[in-house]
């Protein structure tokens, strides 16, 4: 039980490196239009979406993908917690 936990876990902490890299991305010029730029795109936009839709931009910063990974690493800790609560 404890593998799939660390499974899962470990799955939402390399999305939330490819929310980053992809976050990073829009620094650089056409970054995103390469392939990889392309991927990441398909894998982090559906998520981030509903981020962007209630969390306006402040002037020219867009700060919804810093909340959606804190929504993720808030998701680990939900884990974490419901997986001791469930071996203890």
């Amino acid at each position: 039980m404890g593998f799939l936990f660390e499974i899962l876990a470990n799955l939402i902490g390399i999305y939330s490196w490819a929310l980053i890299i992809y976050i990073l991305m829009s620094w650089f010029p056409n970054a995103r239009e390469s392939s990889i730029g392309q991927f990441l795109a398909r894998i982090c936009e559906p998520y981030l979406e509903p981020f962007r839709r209630f969390i306006p931009p402040i002037g020219m910063l867009d700060i919804s993908p810093l909340v959606a990974i804190f929504v993720l690493r808030f998701a680990v800790t939900g884990i974490d917690q419901l997986y001791r609560w469930i071996v203890l």
